[in-house]
């Protein structure tokens, strides 16, 4: 199969189209990470239905200062990796096709969520994003929409913005791709050095100690509710062997399920320790978060969460997350009262 290039929206429609019509919207510089997203959108397609891959680096979302300019342009290689990985079109329109007439006057705004996370450290991000994004939906008229679910924020906001304005498109999350050593795949790990990449692994590392906090403390609870008797409720946490958890364990039976300031915690110690690395890490936030509206969670949330972190190596801002599932309450008061 080979990959057409369009620049129009108008060759898009020009085609013949049968069966679902996936996108994949990007920036360019394409990795592994979008590869995985083009297979789902080709997986999400079928064999009978049409892959579209948008490559355009959008102004709106650059704020002054960042890297609009530095920002890589690899067209030839993105149109190899689409064709690998799966995909009929790549459409890379000009700013003109998109912005007929420059910077769009009417445009869309990311509301509360907008403000918060990326959007505090970032103003002004989201409303370009979901700007160029309606505008992309619009040209390209997919049955289905795919993101990555690294950029979390983004892929909420989107959701959001479908449902609230009456998009009838599907939004699709995969989930996020990582290299050997835990690091998120991004086009801007390539501006890295390697003395930087090494303290930017303190964020994935953060993610997954606080995950594996909660992972221990989900598992203390539960092992703890099945037992009935006081005596052996106690007998039952030593015999974990989690050292750790069995140290805080009645702080843990006494919090909500997860505890998540113990999440919270577990990862930002990680992270202050690399701040003391050469070079140091410069944390922008840490955050467990509610995906439906990105606001902190608090000890009686039940349900999926996100542990968010931005942080600045050198150069470079990066951002990471992971998804962390939050269990029914149960009856953690008889515990902490039992030890």
């Amino acid at each position: 199969m080979t990959t057409a290039l369009l620049r129009t929206a108008d060759e898009l429609h020009a085609r013949v189209r049968t069966g679902r019509r996936a996108v994949v919207m990007t920036m360019g510089a394409l990795h592994d990470g979008h590869a995985a997203l083009i297979r789902a959108a080709r997986r999400s397609a079928g064999d009978g239905g049409e892959v579209v891959v948008t490559v355009f680096v959008n102004p709106l979302q650059f704020g002054a200062g960042e890297d609009l300019d530095r920002y890589p342009r690899t067209l030839e290689a993105d149109v190899k990796l689409a064709e690998q990985a799966g995909a009929d079109v790549v459409l890379a329109p000009s700013a003109d096709e998109v912005y007929p007439g420059g910077e769009p006057q009417v445009r869309v705004t990311a509301g509360p969520m907008g403000g918060r996370l990326e959007g505090a450290s970032r103003p002004g991000h989201f409303d370009g994003m979901l700007t160029v994004v309606a505008k992309l939906l619009h040209l390209t008229r997919p049955d289905v929409a795919l993101f990555g679910q690294k950029d979390a924020q983004q892929l909420a906001l989107i959701r959001r913005m479908v449902r609230d304005l009456n998009f009838g498109v599907e939004i699709t999350a995969v989930p996020t791709v990582r290299e050997d050593d835990g690091l998120a795949l991004s086009s801007r790990n390539r501006y890295l050095s390697p003395q930087e990449r090494r303290t930017a692994l303190a964020l994935s590392q953060a993610l997954f100690a606080g995950r594996d906090r909660h992972a221990a403390q989900e598992a203390l609870r539960a092992r703890a509710r099945e037992v009935p008797s006081t005596r052996a409720r106690a007998d039952a946490l030593s015999a974990l062997g989690e050292s750790r958890a069995a140290a805080d364990a009645a702080a843990v039976a006494k919090a909500a399920p997860g505890a998540p300031d113990a999440v919270r915690a577990a990862a930002r110690l990680v992270l202050d320790e690399a701040t003391r690395l050469d070079p140091p890490l410069e944390l922008d936030y840490l955050a467990l978060v509610d995906p439906a509206d990105f606001t902190e969670i608090g000890d009686g949330f039940t349900g999926e969460a996100v542990l968010a972190v931005a942080a600045r190596v050198g150069a470079t801002r990066l951002i990471d997350n992971i998804p962390l599932a939050f269990g029914a309450p149960g009856d953690p008061a008889t515990l902490g009262a039992a030890l």
